[in-house]
């Protein structure tokens, strides 16, 4: 059987969705009929010229919605299909005319995306042995409003050695996404004319979900060690949003004598700190700093993490640790809403870090990310010389650079996306705008490999040279 689908690495489209998208449509079409056997990983990978992790993962998908099955000795074939089962089905392969991505986006070879993570690595037969444990009638129905128990545990018990976080199984409350168990935590604390302050600038996402309930968000300008103590005073806000082991998008590390006192902030003024961890797994040079939730002694801090950025964001699994005086209202109002993360996808987990996969995977992607941060840094200061200024290193997936440029933050990557290359602007993540100062530029390293990173800033440069204020 002949499989030729047309793949394009140039695409913002990862190649293992394209295979994936290729494989449903030529099953739903008829073209691979039914009790069809597919090629091995190993052999459609050697006859496509792509990875055998590409293969995989589109088979994968195709075995989660049902397309295909996985028989012993057999490998994978496609299920019986109803002759008219999806009746004239419209074709996906190209973008409706409104949405056809521009001859700059086609075009694109490097994107320095903060959110992509480095897939070749990933685990994912131990991911899928995980997986196929917990395949059983047990996990079909509903399970704990407030997330699976055994997962809980596991992440508590991760949380009080990794990063010094002071909590029982009973306080983690588990959910599909940060701009989900934002709005929980919205709901928590409730209106009254409430103000949330937030970093300036800071996470747009979370902004979103705060005005989009109601609260108003008050931009709190930053100082080179974090957020500035006297604005947040003067604001007269009762509710502060911080990222302080990585700050988004700056990347600056909040030191521990301004944890304290932002602690103190909080006890003095009745106020209530949400400290999110999003990506504290990685930090590549220096001691680590334990999180504010550690220090608190007075139930002032609810500690938010995530596992899009340290394990995959695919199965969209974040979490809130809450404070005694929020669980009780938890418990007492909250439990009329379901789970919203799936419980095959929380046993997975749980069985991943109860055997001690989770902690190999995070040390063997900390040392990649460290050598693929390093490498970024030394590229950068090697090609771009003096142009720039690198600011937010030494922790996280991503830096932020300020270009010696006249020209916007926006203009500069329409520029480096007309060269093939994908950067992003730090415009939306400000609420009252940039005041002063050279354009900020977001690179993410994750997603990339070592060649590509040398090779993209190469190009970068290349597009940005003409543009810089000493040419």
């Amino acid at each position: 059987m002949d499989i030729c689908p047309r793949l394009e690495n140039r695409s913002n489209e990862p190649l293992y969705i394209q295979l994936y998208q290729y494989l449903k449509e030529e099953i739903q079409a008829g073209g691979i009929p039914s009790f069809k056997r597919l090629p091995s990983i190993r052999r459609l990978a050697d006859d496509l010229h792509i990875s055998k992790t590409t293969v995989q993962m589109a088979y994968q998908q195709l075995l989660a919605e049902g397309y295909i099955e996985s028989k012993e000795r057999s490998g994978y074939v496609v299920v019986e299909m109803e002759g008219d089962s999806f009746g004239d089905l419209p074709h996906f392969s190209e973008p409706a005319p409104a949405k056809k991505r521009s001859a700059a986006q086609k075009n694109i070879r490097f994107d320095f995306y903060m959110s992509y993570i480095d897939v070749d690595h990933f685990p994912f037969q131990k991911w899928k042995a995980c997986v196929n444990q917990n395949l059983s009638p047990e996990f079909l129905s509903y399970g704990d409003k407030q997330g699976e128990p055994g997962l809980r545990a596991a992440i508590s018990r991760y949380l009080r050695h990794a990063r010094a976080v002071n909590c029982t199984e009973e306080q983690v409350v588990i959910g599909s996404g940060t701009q989900t168990v934002m709005r929980l935590l919205c709901q928590l604390i409730g209106l009254d004319g409430k103000k949330i302050a937030m970093e300036e600038p800071g996470y747009e996402g979370v902004r979103h979900v705060f005005q989009g309930l109601g609260f108003e968000a008050v931009p709190i300008k930053l100082e080179e060690d974090g957020i500035n103590l006297d604005e947040l005073e003067k604001s007269s806000a009762k509710v502060v949003y911080i990222t302080p082991s990585h700050q988004f998008p700056l990347g600056m590390v909040m030191p521990i004598t301004k944890r304290i006192k932002l602690l103190q902030w909080a006890e003095e003024n009745g106020g209530l700190i949400i400290e999110d961890d999003y990506d504290g797994e990685f930090r590549y040079h220096g001691k680590p700093i334990p999180s504010l939730q550690g220090l608190d002694a007075h139930g002032n801090v609810i500690y938010a993490g995530t596992f899009s950025k340290s394990l995959m964001p695919a199965i969209r699994m974040s979490y809130v640790v809450l404070p005694v005086r929020l669980l009780d209202i938890y418990q007492a109002n909250m439990f009329m809403y379901d789970q919203t993360v799936s419980r095959l996808h929380q046993r997975t987990l749980q069985m991943f870090m109860e055997s001690g996969e989770w902690e190999r995977h995070i040390r063997k992607m900390r040392k990649l990310y460290q050598k693929k941060h390093d490498l970024l840094l030394q590229t950068i200061k090697k090609v771009m010389n003096n142009n720039v200024e690198i600011t937010g290193q030494n922790a996280g997936l991503h830096i932020v650079i300020q270009v010696n440029s006249g020209y916007s933050a926006d203009e500069l990557v329409q520029i480096a996306e007309k060269s093939g290359v994908k950067v992003y602007s730090t415009t939306d993540n400000w609420i009252s705008g940039q005041e002063t100062g050279n354009p900020l530029i977001l690179l993410g390293f994750g997603g990339l490999s070592e060649e590509q990173i040398v090779e993209g800033i190469g190009q970068l440069h290349a597009a940005w040279g003409p543009f810089y204020k000493n040419q």
